[in-house]
C-alpha cells in the first residue's frame, strides 16, 4: 500500500489484541474503579474514542453521574489553532469531559493500570459540521441532504479526516487506531425522535444512499457518465425496488450503471483512507490499523462495504456479528475471503441488550482473530458478566 502502517508495507508486525472492549474517555476519567473491573473481566487491552460523534450515553457503574451528553461531534483532544486555522472543517472540543485533554487523561489512567488501548476514530459522522456546510454532506437522488454524513469525495472532507485521525493519536502510547465511517455513510442515522424506521425496504435504502452530491456528479461526469441521466435512473430504480425489495441494485439500476456508481464510490473512500494513513504514517508504523467494515460492496454508514484496495490495507478488518446467532462463522469466513493473506479478521459484537447469559453463543469467535466487544462503559452490571462470559472464551 505504500507506507509504514500496512502489513504489505511494513516489516514489522505488531501484535493483535485477542480480545478489546470499549470505552469513552468519561467511563475512565473521574472512576478508579474502572481498571480493576476491567481486569476482574479478564480484559488487558481497551479501544478508546477519540473522535467520536454526538451522544447520550448511559455510565451505569461510573460513581459520579449516570449519563454524559455529548451535544455535538468532537474531538477529545485539545483543537489546535495552529493546525486547523483557515479551514472550513473543523472539530469541535468536548467542554462535556471537564478536562482539557480528556483522551490523553484516560489513556493515562488505563496505562498506569497497567491496561494497553488503542484509539478509536470516528472520520465522516459530524451531524454539526454538515449542519454548517451543507455542499460537502450525502445527497440522495431526490436532493434531500443526510447531514449527519460528510462525503469523501470532496477533497475537504478527506483533509478533515486524515487531520483528525492525526490529532487524535499524537504524542499518546496507541497500539493501534480502529478507524470507523472511514467512507460514506446513508440513509440510516438514528436521531431526533427517528421516525424512518421500516418505510424503505433495505433495496430502497441502498438505492437512497447513493450520493448524488456535486462531487459525485463530477466524479460520475469523469467516468462517461450524464449525471442527470443518473439522478433519473436511481429515482427509476427507486420505484422499481418496491416491487423486487430482495433484488440488488445491480438488478433494478441495470448492472453497467450499478458498477460504474460503485467504481466511483469506492475511488473516493480509496483516496480518504489513502490520505488518512499516509497522515498517520509519519507518527507511527508500529501502530496497528483497524477497519470497521462490512463485506456487502454496497453497504454504507459506521462500518462501510469493504473495496479491493482497502481490503489489503490493513491490519485488521473488523465486520460486526450478534452476539447470540450461531451463523458467525459465515460472517468472517466471508471476510477472510476478501482481505489479503496477513490480514486479521475481527469480530465487532454488541453486548448491550437483552442478552441472558445463557443466551450467549461462545461461537461468535468462530473463524475470528480477533475479539472486539462494544461496550464496556455503557454496560451494566448484569452486561459485564458477558464480557467475562467471551473474554476468557
Amino acid at each position: 500500500m505504500g507506507n509504514g502502517n500496512s502489513p504489505e508495507g511494513s516489516d514489522l508486525t505488531p501484535s493483535a489484541p485477542q480480545t478489546t472492549a470499549y470505552l469513552y474517555p468519561w467511563d475512565v476519567i473521574g472512576d478508579p474503579g474502572l481498571v480493576p473491573r476491567l481486569s476482574s473481566a479478564g480484559l488487558g487491552h481497551v479501544t478508546l474514542a477519540g473522535a467520536y460523534h454526538s451522544v447520550r450515553a448511559a455510565t451505569p457503574q461510573h460513581p459520579q453521574h449516570r449519563f454524559v451528553t455529548a451535544e455535538t461531534a468532537a474531538l477529545y483532544r485539545p483543537v489546535r489553532a495552529s493546525v486547523w486555522a483557515g479551514r472550513r472543517l473543523s472539530p469541535l472540543d468536548a467542554p462535556w469531559t471537564g478536562v482539557d485533554d480528556p483522551l490523553a487523561e484516560a489513556v493515562d489512567a488505563l496505562v498506569t493500570g497497567g491496561v494497553r488501548a488503542s484509539a478509536w476514530v470516528v472520520l465522516t459522522h459530524n451531524s454539526a459540521l454538515g449542519r454548517e456546510h451543507r455542499d460537502l454532506v450525502v445527497r440522495n437522488c431526490f436532493g434531500d441532504a443526510y447531514e449527519w454524513a460528510l462525503c469523501p469525495a470532496n477533497e475537504e472532507v478527506r483533509e478533515y479526516a486524515a487531520l483528525l485521525a492525526t490529532e487524535a493519536v499524537k504524542g499518546l502510547p496507541f497500539e493501534g487506531i480502529s478507524i470507523e465511517a472511514w467512507g460514506q455513510l446513508g440513509v440510516e442515522h438514528g436521531s431526533h425522535h427517528d421516525k424512518t424506521a421500516d418505510a424503505y425496504s433495505p433495496l430502497s435504502q441502498l438505492i437512497l444512499s447513493i450520493c448524488c452530491c456535486d462531487a459525485c456528479r463530477r466524479a460520475w461526469s469523469v467516468a462517461g457518465l450524464d449525471p442527470q441521466a443518473v439522478v433519473l435512473a436511481l429515482r427509476a430504480g427507486l420505484e422499481a425496488a418496491r416491487h423486487a425489495s430482495r433484488a440488488r441494485p445491480e438488478d433494478v439500476l441495470g448492472a453497467p450503471l450499478a458498477t460504474a456508481l460503485l467504481a466511483t464510490r469506492r475511488a473516493s473512500v480509496d483516496s480518504l483512507l489513502d490520505e488518512v494513513l499516509a497522515e498517520l504514517s509519519p507518527e507511527s508504523t508500529s501502530r496497528r490499523v483497524t477497519l470497521h467494515a462490512q463485506t456487502d460492496p454496497w453497504a454504507t454508514g459506521a462500518s462501510p462495504g469493504l473495496t479491493p484496495a482497502s481490503a489489503r490495507r490493513a491490519h485488521s478488518v473488523l465486520v460486526p456479528v450478534q452476539a447470540t446467532s450461531p451463523d458467525n462463522g459465515k460472517v468472517t469466513d466471508a471476510a477472510r475471503a476478501l482481505v489479503a493473506n496477513g490480514v486479521n479478521v475481527a469480530a465487532y459484537v454488541s453486548l448491550l441488550g437483552p442478552i441472558e447469559p445463557q443466551g450467549l453463543d461462545v461461537r461468535v469467535r468462530a473463524g475470528a482473530d480477533e475479539l472486539h466487544l462494544y461496550h464496556f462503559g455503557l454496560a451494566n452490571e448484569e452486561q459485564l458478566e458477558l464480557f467475562s462470559l467471551l473474554a476468557s472464551s
